[in-house]
């Protein structure tokens, strides 16, 4: 630590200092604004002296003292970890409780830190030093090869093999991408939270249930206004569109939502998606590629752009005349109940297909809320856990926590000894961005003296809020939610690998999803419904009948719900398979993109690309068709479960050694193969989802 940090008089910033918190958690209590932006130019300053001292060796380059030090620059490892804490923080909270401050200051420090990343995979000099260690190295583990593998291909990927002129370009395409990104969640961000709904006249709320109108009462309460006021965030979006029986009112909030970073304004994100496209593509070129997804495909269980296609077409080819069947379906009984004469438009999809479900199940999601009272869903995850894999959850208050909604774990194996620490953070909030996702703020990885440090995950949702007259009471796809993340939250913290960099979640982005996607599979499983599903205020379980009416409904609108993964994944590889300048107006080629997966109306004037954020800034980009592959992987690992029983144990461990603990040590298919004794399938899937193939 520099000399005039330890001697500066009064505060010293919390992240230059132990943490000296339970496991060394953030201390969130301790940290200010300020000491982000001091933290991360210290942090730069020492990675550059790990750098020097590499570059610097006079001892020939090995995997000892090349490979492993230069890993570590990007690790936790004491005195190098700074700059990893910190980003860590800062950007985790960028998506998680941020406010003009914090985006001003990620503002200013993105380019900055973008140019050290640069300044560290285009140095020719530590580029040297691996190259000959990839040429010249002994005998090495599996993980250890893997690991100088993915150093090596990191920094060809990253330019290291390109002219002085080519490394330049490379630079400020990275510099200005990485802006963009930022730019374009702020820009996303700020108008979501910017609109609402408001409601003065109490006949405007027919149709919705109590637990939508106390919502909205309390929105409205927390903005100081009268009445009801809904927003663009999901709990309360979703129900408005699927009970209103105010059409206009539903056309209105839809069209808000459709239309977000569209308009003429400083928000608007058209240009910011054209650009970013292009950037992506210009850098896949620079370094050899065609197009961007072929750059992204070498590191993809799919290996081509040929095999996505593939994939996402044989889905439309099984999928997509069940999915009109269903669509006809709802369209008649719309007509049924509004005259020949009515149109469907896209705003009544969720309205006239909940009336049918109503019809065919006789099930209404709001008779499932008061069994799924939110601190019951906990438990009953929790134990989904300790049931499969033994282990257990402690929630310890000791634990500093950014906002007063976040709930901090203490994680436990089976064999009692401690494994992870688990944030959950649960409801929307102003600076809290729309979505749902599992992040980290320290990986799991085997220090040089054999200590195994474990992870501290946090999963990050906006699940229905409690009210004043009521707890939070969920729907049933926000408990798949929950489940979604926890699974990615488990492959995280049952990580045991030596280095960081290939530990937990650290997987191909087409592997990743395997995981989380896998836990969905029990929501609708009787028996785990029956461990935790206890009405919030009679203590009665979920009825017999109810969940019955649950696994007969479960594949109601499958067809449906298939393609529309499909439309995304259609949409981001039709952008990222760009072989030149992309010119277009982006509005009418999204329409065209997806049109083959598309069985509905589309509106001219929306657009989903500019609120597209996985294929934008959220590192998904050409690989959104990742969750449908990760669910033809996920069915058919569940389908072992649903043969050798759900909660079996013996089944689980061998998921859990192969899958979960290995992280990116090996090739995915090689990890999936050990567990199941053989590549997938699409049957299963299609199986799940109760599709008859037609011919």
């Amino acid at each position: 630590m520099n000399k005039d940090i330890i001697e500066e008089k009064g505060r010293v910033n919390p992240f230059f200092l132990p943490y000296d918190t339970p496991h060394d958690t953030v201390p969130f209590d301790r940290i200010e604004l300020a000491d982000y932006e001091e933290a991360m130019m210290e942090g730069i300053r020492r990675e550059n002296e790990q750098i020097e001292k590499i570059i610097n060796n006079p001892d020939e380059p090995t995997f000892e003292n090349t490979i492993i030090p230069e890993d570590e620059v990007k690790g936790r490892k004491h005195y190098y970890d700074l700059l990893s804490r910190v980003e860590s923080v800062f950007f985790n909270m960028l998506s998680a409780e941020t406010n003009d401050e914090m985006d001003a200051l990620a503002q200013k420090m993105s380019p900055i830190l973008t140019k050290h990343s640069n300044d560290v995979s285009l140095n020719p000099k530590v580029f040297e030093r691996i190259k000959y260690v990839y040429e010249h190295h002994g005998a090495l583990t599996p993980e250890e090869n893997r690991l100088l593998e993915n150093s090596y291909d990191g920094f060809v990927r990253s330019g290291a093999l390109l002219d002085e002129a080519g490394k330049d370009r490379l630079r400020k395409l990275t510099e200005e991408a990485s802006m963009l990104s930022l730019q374009f969640s702020q820009n996303l961000l700020k108008e979501n939270k910017a609109y609402t709904l408001h409601i003065t006249d109490e006949k405007d709320l027919d149709g919705l249930p109590d637990t939508a109108r106390e919502a909205a009462q309390e929105a409205a309460k927390e903005r100081g206004m009268e009445g009801w006021v809904f927003t663009l965030d999901a709990p309360s979006y979703g129900p408005f569109l699927m009970y209103s029986t105010r059409r206009k009112l539903r056309e209105e909030l839809y069209m808000a939502h459709n239309t977000l970073c569209i308009k003429d304004n400083d928000t608007n994100n058209l240009k910011v998606c054209q650009r970013l496209i292009n950037l992506r593509r210009e850098m896949a070129q620079l370094l050899g590629y065609d197009t961007y997804a072929d750059y992204v495909m070498k590191y993809r269980m799919a290996t081509s752009v040929e095999n996505v296609y593939k994939l996402l077409n044989d889905l439309i080819k099984a999928y997509k005349p069940t999915a009109i069947e269903e669509r006809n379906e709802v369209i008649a009984l719309a007509k049924e109940m509004e005259g020949d004469d009515f149109k469907m438009m896209p705003w009544d999809v969720a309205y006239y297909s909940h009336q049918l479900k109503m019809r065919k199940y006789d099930l209404d999601p709001e008779m499932l809320r008061p069994y799924l009272e939110l601190n019951n869903v906990i438990k009953g995850v929790f134990g989904l856990a300790t049931r499969l894999y033994g282990i257990t959850f402690k929630e310890n208050k000791d634990i500093p926590v950014y906002h007063p909604d976040v709930r901090p774990y203490e994680v436990y194996d089976k064999d009692g000894s401690y494994l992870a620490v688990l944030y959950v953070d649960f409801h929307p909030r102003k600076g809290k961005r729309d979505g749902a996702w599992m992040t980290e703020f320290q990986g799991q990885w085997i220090d040089r003296e054999g200590e195994n440090i474990r992870p501290h995950a946090s999963l990050v949702m906006n699940l229905s809020k409690p009210t004043e007259d009521k707890p939070a009471l969920l729907r049933l796809g926000e408990v798949e939610t929950f489940l979604h993340e926890f699974g990615h939250s488990l492959h995280g913290m049952f990580a045991n690998t030596r280095f960081e960099s290939l530990s937990g979640t650290n997987v191909w982005w087409d592997f990743v999803e395997l995981p989380s996607q896998f836990m969905e599979n029990f929501a609708v499983e009787k028996d785990f419904l029956r461990t935790f599903a206890f009405h919030y205020e009679t203590g009665e379980p979920m009825p017999d009948e109810l969940i019955e009416k649950i696994i007969a409904s479960r594949n109601y609108g499958a067809a449906t719900a298939c393609l529309r993964q499909v439309s995304f994944g259609l949409l981001d590889m039709a952008y990222y398979t760009q072989r030149d300048e992309f010119t277009e107006d982006i509005i009418p080629f999204e329409k065209k993109a997806w049109a083959d997966a598309i069985v509905g109306e589309q509106m001219p004037n929306t657009c989903m690309t500019v609120q597209f954020s996985h294929i934008m800034a959220g590192g998904y980009a050409a690989g959104y068709y990742s969750y449908k592959w990760a669910e033809v992987l996920d069915a058919d690992a569940f389908s072992v479960f649903k043969k050798e029983g759900i909660f079996n144990q013996k089944t689980a461990q061998r998921f859990r050694d192969n899958i979960l603990s290995r992280g990116g040590t090996e090739h995915p298919m090689t990890l999936y193969k050990r567990f199941r004794g053989q590549e997938p399938t699409i049957d299963a899937l299609i199986e799940r989802d109760g599709i008859v193939r037609k011919s």
